[in-house]
């Protein structure tokens, strides 16, 4: 106990040195703790946008086409068996509101599949023989005062149709997008465009364990003499940008640590100069018999002391900045108190208290090996 008060005393005697020491640890464990949370948080963000598709197949024609027929999509329906099979196309086109005139992206679906595909938020699904389409949530918030809203009338080239409902959000997906667009019965796209074919098939496969069989079966079926298709798996391409945020978050971490570090040289210099300074009273202790080892816990206690104080601070600060950072850069800042985000400031303060004691081991060996008699002649 004698050698922490010691410890305690000598920090304390030098406060500006000892401060000085403990911001640059303050400052590595926010780097740390911040980057790490803002890569984590840019991970549930993407999550978040993405709809979950993960049991989705996209089959789009082949290089050299660029439409599925009515019996394309026939033979598709039959090699996937009881799976359901969406097929679709899509365009962009002007639509006006009344005398406002903008541009948009359409969806046309068949009617009978849009339920299994889409949620309505507000009003109905469109019918098979009527005039009616859904539009997006977004673009029903971003189009709220041009009048586009349920039951407004839109009109597209010489034709009108009524909003008779509005989408949930959904997200960013990998198949469609429909939050910014509108989506329209198949029929009513078939009629004004003069168009019979599809631009892409969606396979929703009721087991996620069978898609790759279900993959294979379309692949079989569709690609025999040449490839006519191609079968894109969503799961695939999920577990291939989760992999991508988990590397920044990694990359973004690591720059924390290297400040962390340069905050760890900081500590090493005081220590180096506090062992310098006190080479006489080192000395006396161990005149008196003072172990070596005791010295040595002497000089790790500082490190220590002001690792803890700089891991406190830092950790303190870390959650204030980890949420301004959430808010601000991704919109959020509840992804703050996920426990994956909140791991990271446990994880800087532990890194910032290793790294002070780490930085501390040197100065305390050296001064447990200073020669007692040296010590008591130093000038």
């Amino acid at each position: 106990m004698t050698f922490f008060d010691l410890a305690r005393r000598n920090v304390s005697r030098h406060w500006l040195r000892s401060v000085l020491a403990v911001i640059g640890i303050v400052i590595g464990v926010i780097a740390i703790a911040t980057l790490g949370i803002l890569g984590n948080s840019i991970g549930l963000m993407f999550g978040d946008m993405v709809t979950d598709v993960g049991d989705t197949l996209i089959v789009s024609p082949a290089t050299g086409t660029t439409k599925l027929t009515e019996r394309q999509v026939g033979d598709i329906t039959r090699a996937v068996g009881s799976n359901q099979v969406i097929p679709f196309s899509t365009t962009a086109d002007k639509m006006s509101v009344g005398d406002k005139e903008s541009g948009a992206m359409l969806y046309a679906i068949p009617a009978k599949d849009i339920p299994s595909l889409l949620e309505v938020e507000s009003g109905a699904y469109p019918r098979d023989t009527g005039a009616g389409c859904l539009i997006g949530s977004q673009l029903a918030e971003n189009s709220r005062e041009n009048g586009l809203k349920l039951g407004a009338r839109v009109r597209i080239g010489d034709e009108t149709l009524r909003v008779v409902g509005v989408l949930e959000e959904r997200g960013m997906g990998f198949d469609i997008n429909p939050d910014y667009a509108i989506v329209v019965p198949y029929s009513w796209y078939s009629s004004h465009y003069d168009e019979d074919d599809y631009d892409q098939v969606i396979v929703k496969v009721r087991d996620v364990n069978d898609i790759d069989a279900v993959k294979e079966s379309i692949e079989q079926r569709m690609n025999r003499r040449e490839d006519v298709v191609n079968v894109m798996d969503t799961r695939g391409i999920l577990e291939s940008v989760f992999a991508a945020t988990e590397s920044i978050t990694v990359f973004l971490t690591g720059i924390g640590a290297i400040s962390l570090i340069v905050a760890g040289v900081s500590i090493l210099n005081v220590m180096l100069m506090s062992v310098t300074e006190r080479i006489k009273e080192i000395g006396v202790l161990r005149s008196i018999g003072t172990r070596r080892s005791e010295v040595m816990r002497m000089f790790i206690y500082e490190a220590l002391f002001l690792g803890l104080a700089g891991a406190a601070i830092g950790g303190v600060l870390s959650f204030v900045a980890g949420y301004l950072m959430t808010a601000v850069f991704v919109g959020n800042p509840d992804y703050l108190f996920d426990p994956k985000s909140l791991l990271y400031i446990v994880f800087g303060m532990a890194f910032g208290v290793i790294t002070s004691v780490a930085s501390g081991l040197y100065p305390a060996w050296k001064a447990a090996q200073l020669n007692p008699i040296q010590a008591l002649r130093h000038e």
